[in-house]
């Protein structure tokens, strides 16, 4: 049988299967429908310094092939995820890793901190790339320079595993990878939503309230792969690969482009079990190609 664990720096995962920020909630709200131990990891809901109220409704909307959301990072804060969601969550048997954000360097300095605090909690993914705040987000995450300046400074306070996500909202997302492996992230996840936009023609109006929001889902998928395989060739940090996964299919492929493992995203609204087949068909698949390792997929693409 394959081996199915990977290393992300010095983060073990039983396997490459995660679930998104912002589509699992905190893991426990899936127990009744999966075990969700099984998963390599969970990434939970973005959390700030701050308690964050969101965007006003209407702020999701479906599209051909995808959905678009505008929440805007809506969260109680670091403080009561510390409080009242670590204590249940925290001796789940897989790895919780949490999504952090901000609105300035601070912020995200002062949630890493505390994050940081946190014994059962082995990694963070540094959010620098969400289009859905007015403050921070993707304001840092769309130039090398605003990129690298949040991972600095995070990283002098923060000694676990750094995971930094990143925008497709970008000119070359090449240049935004490598000056974050420069300033010592440990990995890059990617890639977040497209910015996009949904009209009412018959109040020809926008359907969000935010009037733009984030782009997800299977329409996503050929452009998120392309930018997977470009930061393969870039940088030398692992790659967690995301960008409209439904299939074990779509899974091999990121892999095959240079992702070390994925996360599944908007599936999980669909079919709250889709990991979990992922899992099990990444392990069928290498063990019909004989494939020792999961990890020898990773950039495993002929050309």
């Amino acid at each position: 049988m394959a081996e199915l664990r990977i290393n992300i720096g010095e983060l073990s995962l039983r396997n490459p299967v995660t679930t998104a920020s912002g589509t699992f909630g905190y893991g426990t709200e899936y127990a009744d429908f999966m075990d969700i131990e099984r998963l390599g990891g969970i990434f939970v809901k973005g959390t700030t310094l701050e308690p964050r109220e969101g965007n006003p409704y209407p702020r999701m909307a479906e599209t051909s092939a995808g959905m678009l959301n505008a929440v805007g990072l809506q969260n109680k804060g670091a403080d009561y995820f510390i409080h009242s969601i670590y204590p249940g969550i925290k001796d789940l048997n897989t790895h919780i890793i949490v999504n952090v954000s901000g609105s300035s360097i601070e912020s995200y300095v002062a949630c890493a901190q505390k994050m940081a605090g946190l014994e059962k909690i082995p990694a963070i993914e540094l959010n620098i790339s969400c289009p859905n705040v007015k403050k921070g987000g993707m304001a840092f995450g769309v130039t090398p320079a605003g990129a690298a300046e949040v991972v600095r400074a995070v990283r002098k306070i923060y000694p676990k595993v750094l995971i930094v996500k990143l925008s497709p909202n970008v000119t070359d997302i090449t240049e935004i990878a490598r000056a974050v492996e420069a300033e010592g992230a440990d990995a890059v996840s990617l890639i977040n939503t497209f910015l996009g936009l949904a009209i009412d023609v018959k109040r020809r109006k926008p359907v969000l309230s935010t009037i733009t929001g984030g782009l997800s889902g299977p329409c996503i998928k050929p452009i998120a792969l392309r930018m997977v395989w470009q930061t393969y060739q870039a940088v030398k940090i692992p790659i967690i690969g995301l960008g409209g996964i439904a299939s074990w299919e779509d899974a091999v492929e990121f892999l095959l482009a240079g992702a070390s493992a994925v996360q599944i995203g908007t599936s999980n609204f669909i079919d709250p079990t889709t990991s979990l087949k992922v899992i099990h068909g990444i392990e069928a698949y290498c063990n019909e190609f004989g494939f020792r390792s999961v990890s020898e997929l990773t950039g495993a693409l002929m050309q």
